[in-house]
């Protein structure tokens, strides 16, 4: 093991810790109980750490509800969806949480929504998932939906004036939820998609993708990775001198993928929630206010500040929950509470969050609208408001 992989591993270790010491201190007190699964390791965990350290900012920033406080009892999954399933049912059958939130990768969302389904357990999910509401109504996210956050993408290249786009993604659900939004934008906006190449999020090389797209010859290039596993298509293309407008998503709006990209991504534009720029916003930005007490909380809690777009998804899920807890009757831990809070969550309006203003309903997965996009570029090293 070398000395940076030690010391990753030392400081995942340690939050963890952090995270278990911070929930024992509240347990006995506690009467709202809130589960949370997200990957503290593994190749999602670039992802999964902001997540966590998104919550507990959220819990100093709102730690009661009508006179109850709130537990937060967290779980690594390693980044494996059948773990994250697995923590679900822990988090459910042992913990008795009122409450699911996670997690940090598409399917293993998927996994545990079954089981919140089954439990009839609430879930807020923190990442975008593509579910029939109809199979289950137990779900919400404070996640952007794709297609709406692609959609954004696709009219940034039509006013670059770019005809033809080549793919390259995860070869998961998160890459296909990317392309499939990718293929119904672009025809209308006159762009045609060139190749839908893949690669898994532990392979450390995409080169022969790479060939298959240059050889293609097109325009721009639109990227459907996530984290840290994100930034390879970008530096293999730097390294076979594409010069292209490069595009992506918002699931690249992280310091990880920013610093394993370097000067390989350049200039690439994107879609996320405004909180990244929030200091950039008009002041009569809706959610800006909000953003910047976030900015404030986070780096008391955390002694850092925050710079992705995944620790504020998770204080958004919390404001949700704690605006639903509110409303919902009976006693927490009991069936009656969790139908209660899953109804109020479903009925969540114009609640203020960093990514934007939540607006659920029955039979949607997603509660928000365009207040929360913007596109960003990549500048130096630094997220730069470009709309």
């Amino acid at each position: 093991m070398t000395k940076s992989l030690k010391l990753k591993t030392l400081a995942r270790s340690a939050l963890a810790a952090a995270l278990a010491a911070g929930c024992a201190t509240a347990a006995l007190a506690a009467d709202l109980k809130v589960g949370l699964s997200v990957s503290l390791s593994g190749p999602n965990s670039s992802l999964g750490v902001p997540y966590a350290k998104g919550m507990q900012a959220a819990l100093a920033y709102r730690g009661e509800v009508n006179g109850r406080k709130i537990r937060l009892v967290v779980l690594d999954d390693g980044s494996d969806p059948t773990t994250a399933g697995r923590n679900a049912r822990k988090l459910v059958d042992e913990e008795k949480v009122d409450v699911l939130m996670g997690t940090s990768g598409v399917p293993a969302a998927i996994a545990m929504a079954q089981v919140g389904r089954d439990a009839k357990v609430p879930m807020i999910g923190l990442t975008p998932i593509q579910l029939d509401p109809a199979e289950n109504g137990w779900v919400f996210t404070v996640a952007q939906p794709t297609q709406l956050m692609i959609d954004a993408v696709v009219e940034r290249m039509k006013k670059d004036g770019v005809k033809t786009v080549g793919y390259i993604g995860f070869s998961d659900a998160w890459g296909d939820l990317v392309y499939n939004a990718l293929m119904k934008a672009a025809p209308a906006a006159g762009i045609k998609v060139l190749g839908n190449e893949r690669y898994a999020r532990a392979d450390a090389s995409v080169t022969g993708q790479v060939l298959k797209l240059i050889a293609m010859k097109p325009d721009a290039v639109m990227t459907g990775g996530a984290g840290t596993p994100g930034a390879l298509p970008f530096l293999a293309l730097a390294e076979r001198g594409f010069k292209g407008p490069m595009y992506g998503q918002h699931g690249l709006i992280n310091p990880d993928f920013v610093r394993v990209v370097g000067s390989a991504g350049q200039g690439a534009l994107m879609p996320t929630g405004p909180v990244i720029v929030a200091e950039q916003l008009p002041s009569e930005y809706p959610t800006k206010k909000i953003a910047m007490d976030f900015r404030a909380i986070f780096q008391k809690v955390n002694n850092a500040p925050t710079s992705d777009a995944f620790s504020a998804y998770s204080f958004d899920a919390w404001l949700v929950f704690t605006d639903a807890a509110k409303r919902a009757k009976g006693e927490p831990g009991t069936p009656e509470f969790r139908q209660s809070l899953r109804d109020a969550i479903a009925s969540t309006r114009e609640v203020v969050g960093t990514h934007g203003v939540y607006n659920f309903k029955p039979g949607n997965l997603y509660g928000v609208d365009e207040r929360a996009r913007v596109i960003v570029k990549l500048d130096n090293g630094q997220w730069k408001l470009a709309n």
